[in-house]
């Protein structure tokens, strides 16, 4: 009886105490609204608006430039170039290198993972150019060069200061 009582409990704990993405996603909108309430509404909407107010005409095309000094990870400061094509932002940088390391392996890019001083987040550079105008180019065709997600809501332009 014992025995019974005890594998029981256990049973109770192991099932009662997992987490799923949806307690994960409750969490993160819970501390999002939060965050919102503590800039207050208007500030933290006024600072949304302008991280995706920053574009620039390039061929006809609406682009997002973001213009910022920036720490390469693992990689040399001298082997990048001006402008990156970025495609993801993390806050962890292993989930930025996993990220970096799957686009190298699956799509052949030449990626590299920047740290925005401007930003504060681990940036994934899927390509990047010398000239700003072929880099709107591969923003503009990303779904035909790209068959991975893109994990930014608006893929943009990080041009290096």
């Amino acid at each position: 009886m014992k025995r019974l009582l005890y594998c029981m409990t256990l049973a109770l704990l192991l099932t009662a105490c997992y987490t799923t993405e949806e307690n994960y996603k409750a969490a993160y909108d819970k501390a999002k609204e939060r965050t919102r309430e503590n800039m207050g509404g208007t500030i933290y909407d006024m600072s949304q608006a302008e991280r995706v107010r920053a574009t620039e005409i390039i061929n006809g095309d609406s682009v997002r430039l973001l213009r910022s000094y920036f720490n390469v990870v693992d990689d040399k400061y001298e082997n990048t170039k001006k402008f990156g094509v970025v495609v993801a932002e993390f806050d962890q940088i292993l989930n930025a290198r996993s990220y970096r390391d799957r686009l190298k392996q699956n799509e052949g890019f030449q990626s590299y993972v920047v740290y925005t001083n401007r930003e504060k987040k681990y940036c994934v550079v899927a390509q990047a150019y010398d000239e700003k105008e072929p880099a709107a180019l591969f923003i503009r065709n990303i779904k035909q060069r790209m068959k991975m997600k893109v994990l930014v809501p608006r893929p943009y332009i990080l041009q290096r200061l």
